[in-house]
């Protein structure tokens, strides 16, 4: 069974379309990968709000009157 050379040709050039695509995603991901961080968290603005909901929890409870 032989293939016909108008076949083979869609097929080769798919074939590299789709690897061409599969390069140009990795190379994009890598670059999105490489951004810089983003600020450093706040542990004392994180601490104080769970504080707040502590104390609010409390009050819930009427632990404290």
């Amino acid at each position: 069974m032989s293939i016909k050379p108008q076949v083979l040709a869609a097929i080769s050039g798919a074939i590299a379309a789709y690897m061409a695509d599969e390069e140009a995603c990795q190379m994009a991901a890598a670059g999105y990968a490489a951004a810089a961080p983003g600020p450093p968290l706040n542990l004392w603005a994180l601490a104080g709000r769970t504080e707040a909901m502590q104390l609010r929890l409390l009050m819930q409870r009427r632990s404290l009157r």
